[in-house]
């Protein structure tokens, strides 16, 4: 039985091993440099800046979507954002991750989003097989761009 519930403050360790896991996946595990605490206060703090589901299989944790909601002026109304999905691959083709996505579908249906969002890597083809399956749309528009370390510094530092 696929079970989904809100995550709690004491999920931050099991959401790091997911986010860990996760990267390796992406082959980006270099990239992890999250700690627990780092979770708990971003997730369950003063100011919680995104939101954790966890997926359980007869009540082992077997995946994790971490959300957060943007903004469409366009739209004028809210968007949820998808930033993390990962189902454990014992658990894939089992229907945890669809689960994750119809609840998540739910939740932004309640708080009045218009759309979901998220990115895949480009050579993921098992993930974009799924996503189109279920109906999602590739934006091949869009380009994400991103600004970390020195460079964010240098333009918050700057006129």
């Amino acid at each position: 039985m696929i079970r989904i519930r809100p995550a709690v403050a004491h999920d931050a360790a099991l959401l790091l091993t997911f986010v860990r896991e996760l990267a390796e996946y992406e082959r980006l595990a270099q990239h992890v440099v999250a700690t627990e605490e780092d979770l708990a206060d971003a997730l369950f703090g003063a100011q919680p800046y995104a939101h954790a589901l966890i997926a359980s299989r007869n009540d082992i944790p077997v995946g994790f979507a971490l959300y957060f909601y943007n903004f469409s002026t366009f739209l004028g109304r809210p968007g949820l954002y998808l930033e993390d999905l990962y189902v454990r691959p014992a658990e894939r083709g089992q229907g945890v991750g669809r689960r994750l996505l119809a609840h998540l579908a739910q939740v932004a249906l309640e708080r009045g989003c218009r759309r979901m969002e998220w990115a895949v890597l480009d050579w993921n083809e098992p993930s974009i097989g799924f996503y189109r399956r279920l109906g999602a749309e590739p934006m091949h528009e869009w380009t994400t761009y991103r600004l970390t370390g020195p460079a964010l510094e240098r333009l918050a530092g700057g006129p």
